[in-house]
Formats: structure tokens, C-alpha cells, sequence
């Protein structure tokens, strides 16, 4: 099945050709990939990705490449990197659909890819494109989670990876994560934006392919986030998915995606989506909530949530079309104090994440005490990166100085909680 490339800015159209590395449009707009579906048969699908879920060796035990006919159907699969990517669990929880006020609550844990993160959906198919394109240098601009998952695929590619750290508020976990993986590291004095718009203009001259959101290849990958949980649901989704909000490059994927599986007769109803972000780092908030449609950049973004702290996310005009054009979504922002709030509750129902992951919960909490979901709704949070992913924010607490073992001693301890 072919397909093309549009602008989200101007729409202009482009075949698959005429687009070089970082896929930028001449008026220098994102791409985004655009297929006239034919000939899709939806039970017939439904079918052979219940088959695949048997998978255990080959590309289809990925929870991203099980359905790569809605994903990449042209992609020969000797170019296929994975790490059987996907498969994350969806839970039930009792206790934070009474935290957040809504009738039934799902957390899908993105947290569980190989990498940690919801990365891993999108960087599987973006390092697989670069690889059926000849490239072998693979980059990106990260504050973390991006870095680690590029670093981890270029390396079981066999590829190198440079990855570009701005100067402040990164994650220390993470970027030991993506250093183990032997990415190359350039710190440099700025922010995220700095290194984004220094990608745009010289990736293609430093023969360097670019893996971050502005690349539509991620974006097809991370569709696959709604498809599995739509799979798991048995094709009746919740009526909200509460996504957090950085670069933005999720709340697209997520959006796509669900309009791509009502308009081809996969589900029968669209939910709702709300994007969450962070107080110190919420300029598309802003721009929703005044009813505008030029984003403002934050300058300096600040916030717990690393994975949070972008102040001009690239993926916002597409964020736009679809969630709040397309699907009739909501965003709020939430403080620092509320995210670590919900990151604690979470964490202490056994499934944990990392700040930017709490964002979600905290967010719900706040749209059903607006008023803006119903307590009698369904609502499902995605859960972008693990627990370990910042251990830096994480309290705890241990007896000051080693003891002698006794039950006398113990009991002491104890007694204190």
C-alpha cells in the first residue's frame, strides 16, 4: 500500500522520494505520513493479530509490529529492529479511580517497553526506516527517554547513535541509560529547542538520520500504543485516554491512531482524549485554554517531570488538528506538588512510573473536580516511563546508622511507622 507525505502547516504533499532526513516541508512544517487506505478488512485483521499474539521468535511478537499492516505494510522485514517492543500491561485500579473520581480507571503502562519507556513504540519504527534507507548513524535531542530507547536500537541495529543533552534539568538515570548503550554525547548550554532546531539544519550534512517526534516514522510506531490497548479491551475503548504532554509527538500518534481505527471499522465509538501537562512547562495549555492557535513558547521551562520540561513542543500543530480538532479533547496543567502526589499513590499500587507519568492522574483528578468528566466515566492513563527513570525524585528513608539484629531492635524501627 502506498502513501505520501503532508505538511500539518501548509499541506502540501510530497511522495515518498521527494522527502530527505528530518522530513521537514520547504515552508518548514512537519510530515506527516498519509495512506489511502484500500482494501483493509477489519475482522479478517482482527483475526490474524490474535494469531500473533502466539509469536515468540519473529518481528510479530513485537506489540508494535503484530499489526504493522496499519503501521509500515511496506517495510521489507530484514530491516526490522525490535525488541519485541509493546506488550504492556493494562490494570484495573481500585484505588486511583478513587483518587481521580471516575467510575473505572486503567493504567497502561508504557513503563514495561525494553527501554522503559513509551519510546520504544515509535524508535522501532523510525531506526527500521533509517536502516531500509542505508543510514547507520542514527541522532536525536533528548531530555531522557527518547536518548535511552535511539541509543538501545542503534546498538542492536549494530549503528552508532549521537545524542544531544541540553545543559540543564536532564535525568541522570537516563542519561547513564543511554550512555551504556554507547551513544555518543554532546552536552551543550541551551534547552531541548536549541537542539531541535540545530537537528533541522545540519542532521543531513553530519549524515546523521534524526529520530526525534518531527520524524512521522515515530509517530507511525506510537499509533500502536491505542491499538494494542484497543486489542486488550477487545475493541471498546474507555471513555477518556489521558495522555501527558511534552513534545507532543503521543498525543499525535494517539490521536491518528484512534481516528485510523474508527474510520477502518475497528472500534465503533472514539473516545475522548485530555493532554496533561506541567505547570512550568505548559504552553499548549496555555494556547488551548485562551482559544488561540499560535503557540507561544515557554522560554524556560521548569519541572519535576524532565520528560515534561519542553517550553516549544514540535509536534504541537499536529496535537492540535487531531486532539482538539479531530477527537473534541481537553488539556489542563497540573503543579510539581500534584504530580508527585499521583507519582506516590502509583508507585504504592505497585506499578510505579516516572514523574511525567503521574501527570495523567493528577490532570484526571482536576478535569472530573471541573466538572469536565463525568464520575460516572471510564478513563484510561498512560503510563510513559518507569519508576527508575528518575530515582532522583524518589524519597526514602532507612535506619540512619546499621544496627545490631534483634527482634528488641527491629520492633524499634518498626514501631516508628
Amino acid at each position: 500500500m502506498s502513501f505520501y507525505f503532508q505538511c500539518v502547516n501548509c499541506s502540501s504533499t510530497y511522495k515518498e522520494e521527494m522527502v530527505g532526513n528530518p522530513f521537514i516541508c520547504k515552508c518548514g512544517g512537519l510530515l506527516e505520513v498519509v495512506r489511502p487506505w484500500k482494501g483493509i478488512d477489519s475482522e479478517k485483521l482482527k483475526q490474524l493479530w490474535d494469531n500473533r499474539l502466539s509469536e515468540r521468535m519473529t518481528v510479530y511478537a513485537s506489540g508494535v509490529w503484530r499489526y504493522k499492516e496499519l503501521i509500515y505494510p511496506e517495510l521489507p522485514e530484514p530491516y526490522i529492529t525490535t525488541k519485541y517492543e509493546g506488550n504492556t500491561g493494562l490494570y484495573p485500579t481500585e484505588t486511583i479511580a478513587r483518587y481521580t473520581g471516575v467510575r473505572q480507571l486503567l493504567l497502561k503502562a508504557q513503563s514495561e517497553n525494553p527501554s522503559g519507556s513509551f519510546k520504544d513504540n515509535g524508535m522501532t519504527v523510525a531506526v527500521s526506516h533509517g536502516r531500509s534507507l542505508g543510514y547507520e548513524r542514527f541522532t536525536c535531542t533528548s531530555t531522557g527517554n527518547t536518548s535511552s530507547s535511539l541509543a538501545m536500537y542503534a546498538a542492536l541495529a549494530g549503528c552508532t547513535s549521537v545524542v544531544y543533552l541540553p545543559g540543564n534539568h536532564i535525568s541522570a538515570s537516563k542519561v547513564r541509560q543511554t550512555a551504556a548503550y554507547g551513544a555518543e554525547l554532546i552536552l551543550f548550554n541551551g534547552t531541548y529547542d536549541d537542539g531541535i532546531r540545530f537537528s533541522r539544519q545540519y542532521s543531513e550534512p553530519l549524515g546523521q538520520y534524526v529520530c526525534n517526534s518531527m520524524n512521522p516514522f515515530r509517530i507511525e510506531g506510537q499509533k500502536s500504543i491505542v491499538y494494542e490497548m484497543a486489542h486488550q479491551l477487545r475493541w471498546e475503548l474507555p471513555d477518556w485516554i489521558v495522555v501527558p504532554g511534552g513534545a507532543l509527538s503521543n498525543a499525535t500518534a494517539l490521536g491518528k491512531g484512534l481516528l485510523e481505527l474508527k474510520q477502518l471499522g475497528f472500534i465503533q465509538k472514539l473516545p475522548r482524549v485530555a493532554v496533561i501537562q506541567a505547570e512550568g512547562a505548559s504552553p499548549f495549555h496555555r494556547m488551548v485554554s485562551l482559544g488561540d492557535t499560535s503557540l507561544i513558547p515557554e522560554p524556560q521551562p521548569m519541572t519535576i517531570a524532565s520528560a515534561l520540561n519542553i517550553g516549544n513542543p514540535p509536534s504541537w500543530r499536529k496535537a492540535l488538528h487531531y486532539i482538539i480538532g479531530q477527537l473534541q479533547g481537553v488539556t489542563a496543567s497540573v503543579t510539581d506538588e500534584e504530580i508527585m502526589e499521583a507519582k506516590g499513590l502509583i508507585d504504592r499500587c505497585g506499578i510505579g512510573c516516572e514523574p511525567a507519568s503521574a501527570a495523567p492522574v493528577a490532570g484526571l483528578k482536576q478535569l472530573v473536580r471541573d466538572g469536565v468528566v463525568h464520575p460516572e466515566e471510564t478513563a484510561a492513563c498512560i503510563l510513559t516511563g518507569h519508576l527508575l527513570k528518575d530515582t532522583e525524585v524518589i524519597p526514602y528513608s532507612y535506619s540512619p546508622s546499621p544496627i545490631d539484629l534483634s527482634l528488641e531492635a527491629v520492633n524499634g524501627l518498626l514501631s516508628r511507622g
